[in-house]
């Protein structure tokens, strides 16, 4: 299995002088997903939880709505100059009763085409492909709670410890037990590693659970809640105007600016239990 980690040289400058040292780095390597046999996307990602990631994925974009649907996940043969499994192409085999996506499926499709897509469309297209909606979800999670969960996330970021290069996202219960956390150099693969955990583990829809992400709240992260059925998306860092649009209308409770003792609740504030 690839590395998380690779180390090489680095010249440190500082006040206390100049020294060349070893330097630990994230590693970043492209995983190509296929469906089928048949090439459906790539993504630049840590190595590790490949099928969870693929899991994940194919969740997000509508393709598989749970465990069942797919047959098999296995690594295919692509080799290194040496000849050695790279282990960077996973096929997956959806089950017979289960549609082939359209091949040519691309990561952020919405949020990096530039081909004219406006933010209805965007809109438009999630509301289409939405199997579980969040919206009824009644579940609550109080302030305490809430503020607890970056230092948990942090805590258990292992990879992000040694290199610093890593974005990460966890799920947890809303009495704020953390039950899985993920790390990747992709905040969105991060999420799929997550969202493809909760969906081998049956829990998929993930009614009465909370997402938390250690940086920004943009719309294709708030589109994987939604596909997931997760009533509420916590984040450390900004949403973007477009994922607060989506989060409305979805029944997703936003919250982002996750600091300390403070946070903005941009979208769902009713699952919010106040103090009198």
């Amino acid at each position: 299995m690839g590395r998380v980690t690779a180390r090489r040289p680095v010249l440190r400058i500082s006040p206390k002088g100049v020294v060349r040292r070893p330097d630990a780095l994230a590693v970043e390597e492209p995983l190509e997903l296929r469906v089928n046999g048949r090439a459906l996307a790539v993504t630049m990602r840590t190595p590790g939880h490949d099928v969870e990631l693929a899991h994940g994925f194919l969740l997000t974009e509508g393709v598989i709505g749970g465990a069942p649907d797919v047959r098999t996940a296995r690594y295919c043969d692509g080799t290194d100059d040496e000849g050695r499994n790279t282990y960077n192409v996973l096929d997956v085999a959806l089950a017979e009763d289960v549609p082939p996506p359209d091949v040519g499926v691309e990561r952020n499709f919405y949020t990096t085409s530039s081909c004219g897509v406006c933010g209805k469309a965007a809109l438009d297209a999630v509301k289409l492909k939405t199997r579980f909606s969040p919206a009824a979800d009644e579940s609550r999670i109080t302030p305490e709670v809430l503020t607890g969960l970056p230092d948990s996330l942090r805590a258990a970021q292992r990879v992000f410890e040694a290199t610093g290069g890593l974005h990460a996202a966890g799920l947890a219960t809303m009495d704020g037990e953390l039950l899985v956390v993920r790390e990747d150099v992709g905040r969105h693969n991060a999420v799929d590693k997550v969202l493809g955990w909760a969906l081998l583990a049956g829990r998929v829809p993930l009614g009465g659970h909370v997402l938390m992400v250690s940086g920004r709240a943009s719309f294709e992260l708030v589109q994987k809640a939604a596909m997931a059925g997760l009533p509420m998306l916590a984040a450390v860092s900004a949403p973007s105007s477009l994922a607060v649009e989506l989060a409305a209308e979805q029944g997703i409770t936003l919250i982002g600016f996750l600091r300390g003792e403070s946070m903005n609740v941009y979208t769902g504030a009713e699952r919010i239990v106040l103090p009198e």
